[in-house]
């Protein structure tokens, strides 16, 4: 009997030693840094636990699977979306969001992913819809906009902050992509052809500007150098005119001068007729009387005159 006892009272304290046991375990409760718990005592809401060391009371308190209280990424699948010219587009969505109330995200929503989800795939369909192709595909920041602010206004009584909702990628019907592609290299073959006349023109226009400013600079050129060329010889002109004044020269010099001058008047192959001035005849007299002749020599004279005027020259 004893044996019995003894037996029986091992089983109990074995029974107290294990009870204890879980009932340390459930009362202490270590809460991780970035999560919250929700405690319900019997049944109903008690409070929120912070992270850190906690202690519930066993039977009686039930603590909730931890909430994470970081900053949420959650890609959906793509969404068919009707524009408002009735093509349909494929959208994917990119949510980030927020656990900012543990409590209302735990009684106020069954499945808060689920629900964001749902309602950004509602917004989409309301805001895309009233806009074409073109629009949506120009438009993701003001789409991305009306996104957020009624997503962070529907969520907010379920304890959630919308921060971001982007367009991962908005995927046309395949028939309008290579439309689109058409008309993007119809666009760039033009733009090339723009650019290749405007650089023609500018080329041109470049080309014909320095071509006038090069005759300008040729013609001022010329210009310069024949007005020098023109004061050389006025200058020539003159200082032989001072030297013949100021040798006095007198008109028996003048006159074989004169008629020194008159033979290169015939030169060239191309003189087929010349003019004799009349004052010829009036520098042979000079000469002639320059060499003492007598009057009977002036016919003579006249003779020589008249053979310079038929074009003859006497050797």
């Amino acid at each position: 009997m004893e044996n019995a006892g003894g037996t029986a009272l091992a089983i109990v304290l074995v029974v107290l030693i294990v009870f204890v046991i879980i009932v340390l375990v459930r009362s202490v409760r270590i809460i991780p840094q970035a999560r919250a718990g929700v405690v319900e005592r019997l049944g109903k809401y008690q409070r929120t636990l912070n992270p850190g060391l906690t202690i519930l009371i066993p039977f009686v308190d039930r603590l909730l699977p931890l909430l994470d209280l970081r900053e949420q990424v959650v890609s959906f699948p793509p969404q068919p979306v009707i524009t408002e010219d009735n093509l349909v587009v494929s959208i994917d969505t990119v949510v980030y969001f927020q656990v900012t109330d543990p409590r209302a995200a735990t009684y106020e929503i069954a499945n808060y992913i689920q629900a964001v989800e749902q309602l950004t795939t509602t917004t989409l369909r309301n805001v895309v819809g009233g806009l074409n192709l073109e629009e949506a595909l120009t438009s993701r920041d003001q789409i991305n906009g009306q996104l957020r602010g009624v997503l962070d206004e529907a969520t907010g009584r379920w304890g959630i902050r919308v921060s971001r909702v982007e367009l991962k990628a908005i995927d046309p019907p395949h028939s309008i992509q290579d439309s689109m592609e058409k008309q993007m290299r119809a666009e760039r073959d033009r733009r090339a052809a723009i650019l290749t006349a405007e650089g023609t023109k500018q080329s041109a226009i470049l080309t014909a500007e320095g071509q006038r400013q090069a005759a300008i600079l040729k013609a001022e050129g010329e210009a310069k150098a024949a007005i020098l060329r023109a004061d050389g010889e006025s200058q020539a002109i003159q200082k032989v005119f001072d030297a013949i004044h100021k040798g006095n020269p007198d008109q028996k010099l003048l006159a074989y001068q004169y008629l020194q001058t008159l033979p290169k008047l015939a030169e060239g192959s191309a003189n087929k007729l010349w003019i004799i001035p009349s004052e010829v005849g009036e520098a042979l007299k000079g000469i002639g009387n320059a060499l003492g002749g007598a009057a009977a020599e002036t016919p003579a004279a006249g003779g020589l005159f008249d053979d310079v005027q038929g074009g003859r020259t006497q050797p």
